[in-house]
């Protein structure tokens, strides 16, 4: 049965169709008659003369490719996959060759290539397969895609990493049953144990949270010479599937969410795999080093990559295991068309090459487990009595708990809170989580409590330590404000963020070091404090490792996490909870104040959330919301919108709106409308061919463009 991410990708086998006593000719030799209006092209001395080349443009009905002559000059350089310019129209642009034939379709004459850029093949044949199928899915061109999987050419680079001669890779042995630290995990050894005999076996992974420990040994993490930082159970376990994967003579793709996260594991996979080399894909590396990581993937010198996004479509030969961690992480997905998630990515190149998968992480998206639902990946998680020892004790005060402490229940945080920081500072440090970062990041009219918006372009007013108030979208400083529903001119804090309360702990705690941990902040994001008594006030995904674990954590306002108006907001709680629960020590307690959604409350509280993404994936299946359907988000003019819902209506897709959307930070309201589309899976394809033949022919005819977004997680 094909489900899930199979519908996405085309069978490439050959149909045959014989009868039985009748010279009925087989479909393949069909297929290779000439099309009607083809013509075959000869050049002297050069075999396939004819390079079908895709052009670098994001014009949507410009996505096919365009046929041009190979020199006999170029016939050994211009290989499929190459970088070529070519003459179009008039004026000239860059290419990739997508294959060489003999025959063209085009009446005239033959352009000839003007020159080949490089002759090093960056688009092997597994990738423009993956770049055709992730194009075809997300409703998007290929060129693209082939931004996202080609890194700018660096020619200093890519003549010194020619030059270099082969390496010697090592050969690896599978690990034995009594070696590894798959063993809490029902069916984690018979994983291990496929990946070492080649094969495909793929598993959405729930990893047990555990105290982080000091490796035995430093080890380089990178140019630096830096050492090894606390090592993660975790990424222990991914380290040995790597293993296993290397013991089948294959390479590993690991995805991560940030570069820090890629260095960190890369570090730990370079100690584990000593010998091995390990490739850290980063766009955050700059052209030279980001090439020079590309090449050594594409050359074969090495077959281990960690990397951001991006590297899900690393040129790695023998793909054998790809790894996406924390996959819930808004930063796998990219923000520019044609909008794919490495996650996306990953499954479909996993179904392409044969390869295993594996989608980790501490918590469970409801996109992961709608594979798991569909029967696509395996359910990969520990017994519940191995998970409730491993899981610290987790608070959640209801209204009888706070009634109890009297005046103090009322406040951001009561007396309970104060005593449990209190008394695990005698031990070590705590964290505090705090949804939102710098001082007051919402004000509201000191007299009536409106929130305050910039007159401006309509974004939210924010407050910082020395009571200047800006815009957080435009960052106009406003001096004089006036409220429109009552004329006041005072302003309050609306909400506190992570300087303001720790401002606010350290009054409450004199004595004790305070540690505010954010990207916003003007030192960062803390990477590691030590295990002295301390106060650590982090915004999510930017909580320091604490050593030994913290004594007790802290998650403050739970209902601005959990209950904003958006799909999947009280799952992305949960999973921002669950990823600062597990930096916890074993004995430490952990609070969870606010108001937060009862539902992830207490999947939290039992460690569930894998119930919490089957309970979230039934309530999207009954609305018709992704990933239970497939939706289309349409964004532009109201007469290219209704254009497109007109097609979908009358090709049975369900509609919804047009409606005026919600104003998008830093833009002016254009007058643009927003609409819905929506499929069941079986039909999911259908409406992204759908979609991608409107725009195609909308761009054709120069009508205004109107942006097509597949399962977004952002509905209005």
């Amino acid at each position: 049965m094909a489900t899930g991410y199979d519908d996405a990708v085309s069978a490439s086998g050959e149909w045959e169709e014989t009868a039985r006593g009748h010279g009925v000719s087989r479909q393949g030799e069909l297929l290779e008659l000439p099309e009607p209006g083809q013509r075959t092209v000869t050049v002297a001395g050069v075999h396939n003369p004819v390079a079908r080349v895709l052009l670098d443009s994001p014009v949507p009905h410009l996505d096919r490719t365009f046929d041009y002559l190979v020199p006999a000059a170029m016939a050994q350089q211009a290989l499929p996959g190459t970088r070529v310019m070519v003459r179009f129209g008039e004026q000239e642009m860059r290419g990739w060759i997508w294959e060489r034939g003999s025959t063209t379709t085009h009446i005239g004459r033959l352009s000839a290539l003007r020159r080949v850029v490089s002759d090093l093949p960056v688009l092997p044949e597994g990738s423009r397969r993956l770049i055709e199928a992730v194009a075809s899915r997300s409703c998007g061109t290929r060129s693209d895609v082939v931004r996202l999987a080609v890194p700018a050419r660096h020619a200093t680079t890519e003549k010194a990493e020619r030059n270099k001669g082969p390496l010697d890779l090592a050969t690896w042995e599978p690990l034995s049953s009594s070696d590894h630290g798959w063993q809490p995990y029902d069916g984690g050894e018979e994983f291990l144990k496929r990946l070492a005999h080649g094969e495909a076996p793929r598993a959405v992974w729930s990893a047990l949270p555990a105290p982080q420990q000091r490796p035995p040994a430093t080890c380089s993490a990178g140019d630096d010479g830096s050492s090894v930082p606390a090592v993660s159970p975790w990424q222990l376990c991914l380290a040995q599937a790597v293993q296993a994967t290397l013991a089948s003579s294959r390479s590993a793709v690991i995805v991560v969410a940030t570069t820090h996260q890629a260095e960190t594991l890369a570090a730990r996979l370079r100690h584990n795999l000593e010998g091995e080399p390990v490739v850290v894909l980063s766009a955050e590396h700059g052209p030279a080093r980001r090439y020079r990581a590309f090449l050594a993937l594409l050359l074969g010198r090495a077959r281990v990559v960690v990397g951001t996004r991006a590297a899900a479509f690393a040129p790695v030969h023998r793909l054998g295991l790809a790894v996406v961690w924390d996959d819930g992480d808004n930063r796998l997905e990219e923000p520019h068309a044609p909008y794919c998630h490495a996650r996306t990515v990953l499954a479909l190149r996993s179904t392409l090459e044969s390869a295993g998968l594996l989608i980790g992480g501490f918590t469970r998206s409801v996109e992961a487990h709608s594979l798991v639902e569909q029967g696509w990946c395996q359910n990969l998680a520990a017994p519940r009595h191995v998970v409730r020892a491993a899981v610290p004790r987790v608070e959640v005060p209801g209204p009888a708990e706070l009634d109890r402490e009297g005046a103090s229940g009322a406040a951001r945080i009561p007396s309970l809170a104060h005593r449990a920081l209190r008394s695990a500072l005698q031990d070590g440090p705590v964290l505090v989580q705090v949804p939102r970062a710098g001082y007051a990041p919402l004000v509201a009219c000191a007299r009536c409590r409106t929130a305050a918006h910039c007159t401006v372009c309509g974004g939210p007013l924010a407050m910082d330590q020395r009571g200047r108030t800006s815009c957080r979208w435009c960052a106009r400083t406003v001096g004089q404000w006036d409220c429109p529903e009552c004329g006041g001119h005072g302003l309050r804090m609306a909400t506190v963020g992570s300087t303001r309360t720790g401002e606010e702990l350290g009054r409450a705690f004199p004595g004790v070091p305070v540690v505010v941990s954010g990207a916003r902040e003007a030192h960062g994001v803390i990477d590691e404090v030590d295990g002295t008594p301390r106060l650590v006030v982090a915004t999510p995904g930017a909580e320091p490792v604490a050593e030994g674990g913290y004594r007790a954590i802290l998650l403050l306002d739970g209902g601005a996490l959990s209950s904003r108006p958006d799909l999947g907001a009280a799952s992305e709680a949960l999973r921002q909870w669950s990823n600062a629960v597990v930096l916890a020590a074993p004995s430490a307690r952990v609070v969870l104040l606010g108001g937060p959604d009862p539902v992830a409350a207490q999947a939290l509280l039992r460690w569930d959330q894998a119930g919490f993404a089957r309970r979230d994936l039934l309530e999207r299946a009954e609305l018709h919301l992704p990933p239970a359907w497939r939706v289309a988000r349409l964004d532009g003019p109201a007469r290219g919108v209704e254009s497109l819902l007109a097609q979908a209506d009358a090709d049975g897709f369900e509609v919804l709106g047009p409606v005026t959307p919600p104003p998008v930070r830093g833009q002016a309201t254009s007058g643009a409308v927003r609409a819905l589309v929506r499929a069941p899976l079986s039909r999911g394809k259908a409406l992204a061919t759908m979609l991608g033949l409107r725009l195609r022919d909308r761009s054709a005819h120069r009508e205004e463009p109107v942006r097509v977004e597949l399962d977004p997680t952002r509905l209005w």
